[in-house]
């Protein structure tokens, strides 16, 4: 038995660095094959037992040599000083799991990758040996019965590759325990290895990885309905081994998003990748069954990626097209997911999730007795619930033509969601207004904050349509402006608060337009839009603001309404959807006058999730042009189309190499002071005359604090403006900035004739 591992060892030396193999192809099948390690032979000379025809003293390279067989391998029972069974067992098939990496590595040598491909086929053919891996599945061993299923699932796909027509024992075998659950426990097993091929594939450089998933689902696509209907059909509370379910949900939820990804990524239209928008209700109750919190977490996680078309994007290696065709199947899919989440809330699903007690985080939730446990609610649920939410709406919304339909969803849902998020929101959001809803939920996850903040924009801007082609009274107008605030979507007040967070640090905004991980360019290119039409409404929310920093508990709607009275007398027109107030309104009491930089983004967080795309903001039709910031003005923009998730296929082709390069520029290569704001104790002056942007600063006070929100904002643009400017210049910003920089040029000309007017 050592020699024979002794060989293995050579072998997976030689096979780990890609060295080409001198042997006769069956001289190494004889090594890898489990059924060598079954002959009930004892010890006994190469003299008295056949021999691996060629092993001996044939060659013997310098890095790694197959050893000279003087002994020939001991029968199972016996144990070795040096090795046992379950190592040799363990080594052939790491030995096979490397040699099939290396063929689908583009960087092993040509003649090593034929030889290992003929090897493998030769295994193939010649072992049965895929029913033998699947008779480990149940050993008591769990680290051999894992290897073994990643080895087979491996070798399956090595025959998707290669074209060979999988076994009819592997298909039965997988037919019968998925039809079989719960009874028989190897569903598991059939689970894990599907999912393991499916993430292969994701995973391959080859352009045919539709056609190679197509031959792959062909013979489960029915099978795993019927699994999928079984297992979601279980009544969790009868179950007498609970732990037995959950590793059945957990596993089946990896493979459904996985089946999930391929739909939206790869364009197939099986039965089995549409399962959970044919039956949303499924997974949504899961969320309400009595399960451990990290059970519900999974699922709702996955569900909000979903939505936001980011499930799997992670598994994808190379780069996905840049321009998804439209898929309408998918659009009626996704609406179909986003009613399902609404009717689930109507029913109460906020209700069921455990946002208290212990934080169930991915590593166990339980902390070293000299740790001491940070006190409060679980985060990661409030940002998923409330995104479910506000993305649901959002798509909904879509394809929805009744304005007053509209509002009666949205007041019911958002008055749901923050009823719910009221209690874990310390201090209260009553204080503060409903609109900081998303910057207090969402602080420590910048991506799904700009997330929200893009679907509440989207809402906004779609009742914004609806209502100015109902709406005749100014007593309408000011229900509708008042609604925007109540209820917590009002896109002006998000943005400034956005803008507090970062404390109105350029630096922040250009990470987030540079950065391929938020959505930010498509966000604050559809705000810039709106900003440019809505002024006289931003600039009456700054002036409530700016009151703000010198009265507490000043009402918010006395305050606005104020405002505008105020504007209407000094301005020559408001718009209509200028902040109005009523009784009803929480009572405000933010504070701008503390240290800005106290609750900020000191570093933005950023997780791998999308590429920003540019989207107008005209009516969200179900695709977006491949033009990002590449039109002549920001006007013609306004013929592109806007899709939620478009912006999530990764369009915006932002090569790494490019944003390494500004990044470094703007770091090394550009003066510091050029992209970081002076400090807070004097204004924000432009240092460098050749940046053709500049705000009137004539009026400017010499103390920052006496500098109002409108002001700060537009200085934070400059300094913007500024930095893209340099970047494009040298030709180190991602993407043709033209039309970006003619919208920041546009605000900051509306606002030197505004304050000019006053």
């Amino acid at each position: 038995m050592n020699a024979f591992f002794d060989v293995l060892e050579q072998l997976y030396k030689k096979v780990l660095l890609g060295a080409t193999l001198e042997n006769e192809n069956h001289d190494y099948i004889f090594y890898l094959n489990p059924a060598s390690l079954d002959q009930d032979c004892s010890t006994t000379t190469s003299s008295e037992c056949p021999k691996p025809h060629g092993v001996q003293d044939k060659h013997q390279p310098s890095s790694a040599s197959l050893a000279t067989i003087s002994v020939v391998p001991v029968c199972l029972q016996k144990y070795s000083p040096k090795c046992s069974t379950r190592e040799i067992m363990l080594l052939q098939l790491t030995v096979i799991e490397v040699m099939i990496t290396r063929i689908l590595s583009v960087e092993t040598d040509f003649r090593a990758k034929e030889k290992y491909r003929d090897i493998i086929k030769i295994l193939l053919k010649s072992s049965d040996i895929d029913s033998k891996l699947t008779c480990m599945f149940q050993n008591s061993d769990k680290l051999l019965s894992h290897m073994a299923a990643k080895c087979l699932a491996l070798l399956l796909y090595f025959q998707l590759r290669e074209k060979i027509t999988f076994s009819n024992s592997w298909i039965a075998f997988c037919q019968k325990n998925l039809s079989e659950y719960p009874e028989n426990e190897k569903a598991v097993y059939c689970l894990w290895t599907l999912t393991v091929i499916i993430k292969e594939i994701f995973k391959d450089t080859c352009s045919q990885k539709t056609e190679i998933l197509k031959q792959f689902l062909t013979p489960f696509d029915t099978i795993f309905e019927v699994f999928y209907n079984t297992l979601f059909s279980q009544h969790f509370e009868s179950c007498q081994d609970t732990s037995k379910i959950i590793n059945s949900l957990v596993c089946s939820l990896e493979l459904l998003e996985l089946l999930t990804a391929s739909r939206i990524h790869l364009k197939l239209h099986f039965t089995c990748q549409r399962i959970l928008f044919l039956k949303p209700s499924h997974v949504l109750n899961v969320i309400t069954w009595p399960v451990q919190a990290f059970v519900k977490r999974k699922f709702i996680i996955f569900i909000k990626k979903c939505l936001l078309w980011k499930v799997g994007e992670d598994l994808f290696r190379g780069s996905s097209p840049a321009l998804m065709p439209p898929d309408r199947h998918l659009d009626v899919d996704m609406l179909a997911l986003a009613e399902a989440v609404l009717q689930a809330v109507d029913l109460g699903l906020l209700r069921t999730l455990s946002v208290c007690g212990k934080p169930p985080c991915f590593g166990g939730d339980e902390v070293l007795p000299t740790c001491e446990r940070v006190p409060g609610p679980d985060h990661v649920i409030l940002r998923a619930a409330s995104l479910l939410i506000i993305k649901s709406l959002e798509i909904k919304f879509q394809s929805c033509a009744s304005a007053n339909e509209m509002k009666v969803d949205l007041q019911s849902f958002m008055s749901e969601l923050l009823t719910f998020l009221k209690p874990h929101l310390q201090p209260s959001l009553q204080s503060h207004g409903p609109c900081e809803w998303i910057s207090r939920v969402f602080i420590e996850q910048d991506d799904d904050m700009l997330e929200a903040a893009r679907a509440s924009l989207g809402i906004y801007l779609k009742l914004t349509r609806q209502s100015k082609a109902t709406e005749s009274s100014t007593q309408e107008k000011e229900m509708w402006n008042h609604h925007t605030h109540e209820y917590g979507y009002n896109p002006h007040c998000i943005f400034l608060f956005l803008l507090k967070n970062i404390g109105f640090d350029s630096s922040v905004l250009l990470d987030f337009l540079i950065s391929s991980e938020t959505c930010f360019l498509e966000y604050f290119v559809r705000y810039l839009k709106l900003l440019q039409k809505d002024w006289a409404h931003f600039f009456t929310i700054c002036k409530y603001f700016d009151r703000t920093e010198s009265k507490d508990s000043i009402n918010i709607c006395g305050c606005v309404s104020s405002l505008v009275q105020d504007g209407n007398s000094n301005q020559t027109e408001l718009s209509p959807s200028t902040a109005l107030g009523s009784p009803r309104s929480a009572h405000a009491s933010v504070s701008w006058a503390s240290d800005v930089s106290s609750g900020c983004l000191s570093q933005p967080v950023m997780s791998k999730e999308t590429h920003a795309t540019l989207q107008a903001d005209s009516p969200p039709p179900q695709r977006a042009s491949r033009s990002l910031v590449d039109y002549d003005s920001s006007d013609d923009s306004e013929a592109e189309g806007t899709d939620q998730h478009s912006a999530n296929s990764k369009q915006t082709c932002l090569h790494q190499e490019v944003v390494t390069k500004s990044q470094d520029t703007v770091g090394a290569g550009v003066d510091k002071k050029q992209l970081t704001p002076e400090p807070q104790s004097r204004p924000l002056l432009p240092k460098q005359s050749d940046i053709p942007f500049s705000v009137d600063c004539d009026r400017v006070p010499d103390d920052v604090s006496e500098v109002g929100l409108s002001y700060r904002t537009l200085k934070c643009f400059e300094e913007l403006q500024g930095a893209i400017y340099r970047l494009q210049k040298k030709n180190l910003f991602p993407y043709n900035a033209t039309a970006l920089l003619k919208l920041l040029k546009h605000i900051e000309t509306i606002y030197n004739e505004s304050t000019n007017a006053l």
